[in-house]
């Protein structure tokens, strides 16, 4: 009786551990992960440059457009807004993920102008945010709001070239409170693809050295211009 006690207590023991070795994994690991809703330490909003996302487009299906690259012009779009771990992210939290309401989806295209961009952001990172989907969409809007976007990349209709650190300084110019441990700019190839900045659960800027380690390391960047027409993306990608 004895023993069938302490074995059952060492049983207990061994998967508490083990529990709790996948958690901390989980949180303090590289990579993704499928974490529990809400319970991450700050955002990444991910402002998409659509220029060159609809060049890429272009390049990859030149028969298929998505919306955003059919009306325009757009500059910076809202990718999304991902909570995440101070190092890694959680993804997909709940599966099957709560049903997104066709109003939800329609209120946003003005900041993320492509149904299935909105759907596939609130299955991926939405869902980790531990928000229902209308407050979700709702941050999403206060996150774009806390952001300033240079006026150079709200006119811009020759192409640019410059460094991602000027890129950057662009965006702290604009942006008081911003500081450079704060924000990262991404490209592909040559092109300007996202600048990621980090805000914390209540919104206010804050360092993420871990995104910030993930910058574009090229010395310049092509800045795709805007055009009437966003699916006309200028020169061949790359």
């Amino acid at each position: 009786m004895v023993r069938s006690m302490i074995r059952a207590v060492m049983c207990c023991c061994l998967i508490a551990a083990l529990a709790g070795a996948v958690l901390a994994r989980g949180r303090g690991g590289e990579g993704r992960r499928q974490g529990l809703p809400g319970e991450f330490d700050f955002y990444v909003l991910s402002l998409s440059w659509a220029p060159a996302f609809c060049a890429l487009e272009a390049y990859r299906a030149p028969g298929r457009r998505q919306q955003e690259c059919r009306r325009g012009p757009y500059g910076f779009i809202v990718h999304g807004l991902w909570p995440q771990y101070d190092r890694g992210f959680p993804e997909a939290c709940v599966v099957p993920p709560p049903r997104l309401y066709r109003g939800i989806v329609k209120a946003m295209l003005d900041l993320m102008p492509e149904p299935r961009l909105i759907y596939n952001e609130w299955d991926r990172h939405g869902t980790c945010s531990g928000l229902s989907p209308r407050d979700y969409f709702a941050t999403v809007r206060r996150a774009r709001e806390a952001v300033t976007i240079p006026q150079k990349f709200q006119d811009l209709h020759e192409p640019l070239v410059a460094s991602p650190a000027a890129v950057k300084d662009a965006f702290l110019k604009a942006n008081a409170a911003l500081q450079r441990d704060a924000i990262a700019v991404a490209c592909q190839g040559r092109r300007l693809t996202e600048v990621r900045i980090c805000l914390s659960k209540d919104l206010k800027f804050r360092p993420c050295p871990d995104v910030v380690a993930h910058s574009c390391r090229r010395d310049e960047v092509l800045i795709t211009p805007l055009h009437r027409d966003a699916g006309d993306a200028g020169e061949p990608f790359p």
